[in-house]
């Protein structure tokens, strides 16, 4: 099929923020090789305030199917929309039934989908197989086969997520920056979607912070993880503050723009510290499927943990594990290394 040189293209990743934000090479590569196209995602709701900050995207549609767009008649409204949009190509980066299908009923040609399933077959939509993870590559690679597919094979060096004047203004002003003094978050929740250390240590490693580099610790989360924070808090004599519950999903991403390093396990905010060109140190489970090689964040400014045995003691517990073979030295000695200031 020959391709229009200004193509309508959808890219669908109705996912969780970090998989999200590692999608975003994809519209890099999309508009590196069509400028002029209109390139428009599809995607969850919670995930807006991350695309609405990519300089690539020329619309933003929400998939909810739990809400606004549940049942037979929310998805015959979201067919009903995407063919008002004529696309011309559209990209599916999480392999789900309902998306599969959806954009084949909204007559969209050329369809690219991840995986090897009945409902692929079934709606003539091309699938790319990714071998069971062999070898193992990192995500934002494999999502980029899609674009490959389509002859997107260079990226255009874009930032990923830009943020705003004002909210960089309103972000320095809620963390109340003193002169020569690091500002450290700590994201100690992870929604349990992976591995991850108990609060106690992230405790003990702010503490160990702020004797080390006089570190002002600030700790993010969701209004449900306000308890990890004040586990952590409560152990500083040092400046120290809590956003949890405090912020949206944009004023987070201005904060963490502001921070001089991140610390955490795999989840969201890292991936947006990444984007951000923020320095993290993060602790992740050595398993293929939960490593780091496949999941770490971009931006090439980051600095990853594993058990120094291969495996924890808690391994079996899976995403419950606590990681328990990662020390807090070992990690303040990281954060150390990301400040300049290795402890000695």
């Amino acid at each position: 099929m020959e391709q229009a040189k200004s193509p309508r293209i959808l890219v669908v990743r109705p996912d969780h923020i970090g998989d999200v934000v590692l999608s975003l090479p994809v519209l890099d590569a999309l508009r590196h090789r069509w400028p002029e196209a209109y390139l428009a995602m599809l995607a969850r709701p919670y995930t807006r305030d991350v695309l609405e900050r990519n300089p690539c995207l020329d619309a933003i549609f929400e998939d909810d199917p739990e809400d606004r767009h549940r049942g037979l008649a929310g998805f015959y409204r979201q067919i009903r929309l995407l063919r008002t949009h004529r696309f011309d190509m559209a990209l599916v980066l999480m392999p789900t039934m309902r998306h599969v299908w959806m954009i084949f009923l909204a007559g969209i040609p050329r369809r690219i989908s991840v995986g090897r399933k009945v409902y692929h077959a079934l709606t003539r939509t091309r699938s790319l197989s990714r071998h069971r993870y062999i070898p193992l590559r990192h995500e934002s690679d494999f999502c980029l086969d899609l674009a490959r597919a389509v002859d997107a094979r260079e990226q255009g060096g874009r930032p990923l997520i830009e943020v705003g004047e004002e909210e960089k203004l309103k972000a320095r002003s809620v963390l109340n920056r003193a002169e020569g003094i690091p500002v450290i978050g700590i994201h100690p929740g992870n929604g349990r979607n992976a591995p991850n250390w108990t609060a106690e240590r992230y405790g003990a490693l702010a503490r160990i912070l702020q004797d080390r580099h006089g570190a002002k610790i600030v700790v993010t989360g969701s209004d449900e993880e306000a308890h990890l924070a004040e586990a952590i808090v409560s152990r500083l004599d040092g400046p120290a503050l809590s956003l949890t519950g405090k912020l949206s999903l944009g004023e987070l991403i201005a904060v963490i723009g502001e921070l001089d390093l991140l610390v955490s396990s795999s989840t969201g905010p890292m991936h947006l510290a990444g984007a951000l060109g923020v320095s993290t140190v993060s602790v992740f489970c050595p398993l293929p499927a939960r490593s780091p090689q496949r999941w770490r964040p971009l931006g090439g400014r980051d600095l990853n943990l594993l058990p120094p045995d291969g495996q924890c003691p808690t391994c079996d517990r899976g995403p419950f594990c606590d990681l328990s073979g990662i020390t807090v030295d070992m990690v303040g000695e990281a954060v150390g290394k990301q400040l300049g200031n290795p402890s000695v």
